[in-house]
């Protein structure tokens, strides 16, 4: 998801689609190999820091050049996690490969707490997760501190230029060339995997920014694309960070629309979303105000500066989940009457559980290299919430980040018979329904599916893990049956901490 230390950050990690980090490590006990194709997997378990749940994998390290222009040159090892077939003797040869957010997610690191959706998909196929190199166990491009430790952007108040001389730093501690840590080199990582596994085809699974990889790999190898499930899609020609301001501000003014249409809701909270948070941030951004509040995980009292920035990060995080976006306008009722507390506590627990998610330099390695040299200023931008100058801070740091190369048909829109499954949220911040409706015309064998009062990322949601089980299955969008999907509707903002009180 995001770290909200500035507005800017906050966006740059918008796409990331997953939530919950993980680190694969050797299982205690069975050391006993297994071999898939050419490559030798040993047993390891998928964990995460924000589920107790823990996977049983087999995991395995494959090397590819890092510039293959020079393939005796330096070599990126990708980690790769193998979950086989839970009925292996019926399994299917085209296994699927998940394809995760960002950039800067690792897939093996997201995978543990969704692992139960995906009950039906493994039945009859092996999931494949590679580490997307620059993520996770895949050299990781790491932006580190002299001590060798992860680190953050400085004061946010220094903007571009700070992040200018952070993006140094961090690369004079670099073991890498980041020119080549783009969306294409991933493509050609994956397909390197495929081959090295035997696999006659695959069904891809891309979540947010993943969904862009997908598209990438079938435009190149239409042949070894079985099936495609897009979510949360982003269209090859966007230019990602280009009109976050935009789609934020559309998302705010739905989720306002769905509480003017409840009496209660509408009574609870009279001043209309948006308004209500650029007012608080035209006065943060005046006068920060020094805060004390709990933290959220120690239930120490600490002392704090709340900024518009701190603000706009954390509106934006929460925006990403219904859950979280309910909490939204009681949060910023109480910061309205000076209790400033309830959001400060908030914006700590956002940064203390998605810190350490992201690898902020493949991030600058895709971003620049894809998305920089094309973004070009909306007046629209002018009076958001996020405004109009969060796109230029995005691309700030490519002023001083290298910078690779993108193949000239990269923007293309996909135009392909493969069978696919597009779906979105309704109330999506980053990438509406608007995007899938655009990346549908070109997929003659497709479907879209929205989900009523969802956000980012929805294939976790209700009946989704079935139907895309389905989907796999059967290589027919069109002929699945969501009616299911008719429970799934808006989820009300609480009225007060205490919940929603009709």
């Amino acid at each position: 998801m995001l770290r909200p230390i500035t507005a800017a950050l906050a966006a740059a990690l918008l796409l990331s689609g997953c939530n919950d980090a993980a680190s694969p490590g050797p299982r205690a006990g069975s050391v006993t190999e297994r071999v898939f194709g050419k490559i030798r997997f040993r047993p390891c378990s998928l964990t995460s820091p924000q589920s107790t749940e823990s996977v049983e994998a087999q995991c395995a390290r494959y090397a590819v050049p890092e510039d293959r222009s020079k393939p005796d040159g330096r070599k990126v090892m990708l980690n790769i996690a193998w979950l086989p077939a839970t009925q292996e003797g019926a399994a299917q040869p085209d296994p699927v490969f998940l394809l995760a957010g960002g950039p800067g997610q690792a897939a093996t690191e997201v995978w543990a707490p969704m692992d139960r959706a995906f009950a039906e998909v493994r039945k009859n196929r092996d999931v494949i997760l590679v580490d997307q190199r620059g993520t996770g166990q895949s050299n990781p491009l790491t932006c580190k501190d002299e001590e060798g430790q992860p680190a953050a952007v400085a004061d946010p108040g220094t903007r571009g230029a700070e992040t200018v001389e952070f993006v140094k730093r961090c690369l004079a501690r670099l073991d890498a060339d980041p020119r080549f840590y783009t969306t294409t080199e991933a493509v050609q990582d994956l397909e390197a995997v495929r081959a090295a596994l035997g696999a006659p085809q695959v069904n891809l699974i891309g979540v947010s920014y993943g969904t862009r990889v997908a598209q990438q790999y079938t435009a190149r190898h239409p042949d070894r694309t079985r099936t495609i499930v897009l979510d949360g899609v982003v269209p090859n020609e966007l230019v990602v960070g280009g009109e976050f301001a935009r789609t934020f501000d559309r998302a705010l003014g739905l989720q306002d629309a769905r509480c003017r249409q409840d009496a209660t809701c509408k009574a609870r909270f009279p001043t209309e979303l948006r308004s209500q948070l650029r007012q608080l941030k035209a006065r943060l951004e005046t006068a920060p105000v020094p805060v004390e509040y709990r933290d959220p995980g120690t239930g120490e009292l600490e002392q704090g500066t709340l900024t518009a920035d701190t603000l706009t990060g954390l509106s934006h995080a929460f925006s990403y989940m219904p859950q979280l976006a309910s909490l939204l306008p009681v949060v910023l009722d109480e910061a309205a009457q000076g209790r400033y507390a309830p959001l400060m506590s908030l914006s700590k627990l956002t940064e203390q559980m998605m810190g350490g998610q992201m690898s902020r330099g493949m991030q600058l390695s895709v971003v620049c290299a894809e998305d920089a040299d094309r973004y070009r200023a909306d007046p629209a931008d002018a009076g958001t919430v996020l405004g109009p100058d969060l796109a230029t801070m995005f691309f700030s740091a490519c002023e001083a980040w290298p910078k690779g190369r993108r193949p000239a048909d990269f923007n293309q829109p996909l135009a392909s018979p493969v069978p696919a499954l597009l779906m979105s949220g309704e109330l999506d911040p980053v990438t509406p329904p608007e995007y899938g409706e655009r990346v549908l015309k070109g997929l003659p064998n497709a479907r879209h599916v929205v989900l009523r009062g969802q956000a980012h990322n929805v294939f976790l949601v209700g009946c989704m893990p079935k139907l895309l089980a389905r989907f796999i299955e059967s290589a027919d969008a069109k002929a699945l049956d969501t009616a299911c999907l008719e429970s799934v509707d808006f989820v009300p903002p609480f009225t007060s901490f205490n919940g929603w009180e009709p």
